[in-house]
């Protein structure tokens, strides 16, 4: 009935253009409005005026041969103040809107190397928005907002990228291990040293206690029992000694049968055999 009358309803956040005979008139805004059909008026048509978003895949090259997908999210909208250069000039505003993006992209990723890609992607994007800003304004239309929200390689290409970080950090975690390996090796080796010196050090001090043992043994029982020399003392000493590590010997479960000489001038010979040996061994040793 309104349309009849020619009244029309124009909803918020949108104009409507107004032409007579076919020419542009005047842009509505938002509300009721009369257009008289019976004197030529009508209405042309509706624009949006809210922000509109527009996805865009484009493929490219970058500098190192690597084909990349770039994906730009573009926010735009028509301006109110321009609705009749936003109706009329363009036809297809997101072919339009694409061109340009694909543009500027193939023109800028291929100065570029895959990983200086990803780490000027929003200087990429402020390129795209740049040109879109100077291009889209002469056709009533604002850029809001221009994004690079993905920046996808060949899957081909993305395996070996992550082959690549893999080795790596393997790599890295090898050459972790075997420093590790080292320090405690040479922990061990430091542990060893010391271990051995301080067991050397006991010794000596083993064979200390045992020579002064002996010493004073053997000037006591001289001192005690006249008639007796130290050489007399020594030799007791040298068999009691000698008749000790015998019955060591024995008592081990793998020892072997032993056959010693038994008599009263078997001690002799026996501490005449020890003496010997000593006294040879110094010899060797000068």
């Amino acid at each position: 009935m309104g349309q009849a009358l020619g009244c029309i309803q124009v909803d918020q956040s949108t104009v409507a253009i107004k032409e007579n005979f076919g020419k542009f008139n005047d842009v509505l805004e938002p509300g009721c409005h009369c257009v008289p059909w019976c004197v030529g008026s009508q209405l042309g048509g509706y624009l949006s005026l809210r922000v509109q978003h527009l996805d865009i895949k484009c493929e490219t090259k970058t500098k190192d041969n690597v084909f990349v997908t770039v994906v730009a999210a573009i926010q735009y909208r028509a301006l109110a103040e321009k609705a009749s250069d936003a109706y009329y000039r363009l036809s297809n505003t997101k072919e339009q809107i694409q061109a340009y993006v694909f543009d500027v992209v193939r023109a800028s990723v291929p100065k570029l190397s895959l990983d200086k890609v990803f780490e000027q992607k929003n200087e990429i994007a402020k390129a795209v928005e740049e040109e879109l800003e100077k291009a889209m304004s002469h056709y009533g239309y604002e850029i809001v907002q221009t994004l690079i929200v993905d920046i996808e390689p060949d899957v081909q290409v993305k395996r070996a990228m992550n082959e690549i970080n893999a080795a790596s950090r393997l790599r890295e975690a090898a050459s972790e291990k075997a420093e590790a390996d080292k320090i405690l090796q040479i922990k061990r080796a430091e542990g060893e040293a010391e271990a051995k010196y301080l067991a050397g050090l006991g010794i000596a001090r083993q064979r200390q206690a045992i020579v002064d043992g002996l010493r004073d043994s053997v000037l006591g029982f001289a001192s005690n029992v006249p008639g007796t020399s130290s050489k007399d003392v020594m030799d007791m000493v040298l068999v009691t000694q000698y008749f000790d590590t015998m019955k060591e010997i024995g008592a081990s479960s793998k020892s072997s049968s032993v056959f010693i000489p038994h008599g009263p001038g078997a001690v002799r010979d026996i501490a005449s055999q020890i003496r010997d040996g000593l006294l040879q061994g110094r010899i060797d040793e000068v």
